[in-house]
């Protein structure tokens, strides 16, 4: 039998702490789930078999960009993967069905309405300091009027939680609010309207649109860094950083079509290899600084950097990361999985 614990004793009681980071990828979170269910089936035949395990009484903070946002606000509420997984086909059949006229040339691809009202179905009028979600939570989102990521967080000790002469408290935002800001991906959806202080409004849209698509490397940051003040120790055996994917297909164009693309299709282009770029720099300090029995190859110089200890070592944490390449030879070779249709 699992005894549930607090936020507050998740946050600042003393021992090893756990870190769950889930990566924005629109629909493919459908796959993060697929690695979450069979997280939480182990975990849950470790405690016995019972059936009242949750992930967030095993992880002490679990955050997320976007989609991932999606999932971890439902998580730290104590929804099991299996109910997310529901709500997501859900989604799926509500949203992703292009209207006729919704090109996204001149307003939103979807419309947001579905994603609303299922955000407001499953969370509620719950707050970022409401005492239903039962471990520490992290939402990223993209601040675009201002071109500032903002990372919302349930901490009670941050600075910003019960608000300042400037704006209001951030533990009063409401959760469907600021996840529909995490998911607000340009050309898809509209961006979200936030109150940031008197009389003043942010535009907000997806944090997939910053550095933090995976977010895995601003978690540890926000768990570890004085200003954060959650004041996490480093150690191999102290901290322990999970990490998952929503997959990812690699660039592989020819030379000719490159020098033909149009603008706007280059500039596209050009912005979703920026962000493969910092995914894979986040991949690669993160291996770089940990113990990784899951690590990556980075590239064919440097590999997967288990020969290799930030500073000289030891460990500053255990890291692992789960991810699938889009690749009908990788799926072959490393599931032997054979797609028909094969991915175009």
């Amino acid at each position: 039998m699992v005894t549930a614990r607090t936020r507050d004793q998740h946050l600042f009681d003393e021992g090893p702490k756990r870190i769950l980071a889930l990566d924005g990828g629109g629909v493919r979170g459908a796959l993060s789930l697929g690695y979450l269910l069979r997280i939480e089936t182990i975990l849950r035949e470790r405690c016995g078999g019972d059936p009242e395990f949750r992930l967030c009484d095993y992880f002490d903070l679990i955050g997320g960009t976007s989609t991932g946002s999606i999932i971890a606000t439902g998580l730290a509420l104590g929804f099991s993967v299996e109910k997310l997984a529901a709500i997501y086909r859900e989604l799926g059949r509500q949203i992703f069905e292009e209207g006729f006229l919704r090109l996204g040339v001149i307003g939103a691809k979807f419309p947001k309405e579905p994603l609303v009202d299922a955000l407001t179905e499953h969370f509620g009028d719950e707050t970022l300091g409401s005492d239903k979600l039962r471990t520490g939570l992290m939402v990223v989102t993209k601040r675009l009027d201002t071109g500032s990521p903002w990372l919302l967080h349930n901490n009670p000790r941050g600075k910003f939680h019960s608000g300042d002469a400037e704006g209001p408290a951030n533990r009063d935002m409401l959760l469907r609010n600021i996840v529909r800001a995490s998911t607000a991906a340009p050309h898809y959806f509209e961006p979200e309207l936030v109150r940031v202080s008197e009389g003043t409004f942010g535009a907000f849209v997806d944090g997939g649109i910053s550095p933090y698509n995976n977010p895995a490397m601003q978690m540890l940051m926000l768990a570890t860094c004085s200003g954060y003040r959650f004041n996490w120790s480093f150690g191999e055996q102290e901290l322990l950083l999970v990490s998952v994917g929503t997959g990812f297909r690699g660039i592989n164009t020819a030379v000719e079509e490159v020098m033909r693309m149009p603008a706007i299709r280059l500039a596209a282009e050009s912005i979703l290899s920026i962000m493969q770029d910092a995914n894979w720099m986040t991949q690669a300090v993160l291996q770089w600084m940990a113990r990784s029995p899951t690590a990556w190859t980075i590239d064919s110089e440097i590999e997967d950097l288990n020969a290799d200890l930030l500073g000289g070592g030891p460990a500053m944490l255990s890291y692992l990361r789960y991810e699938v390449a889009l690749d009908p030879q990788w799926l072959r070779q490393t599931l032997g999985l054979i797609l028909d249709p094969p991915i175009e």
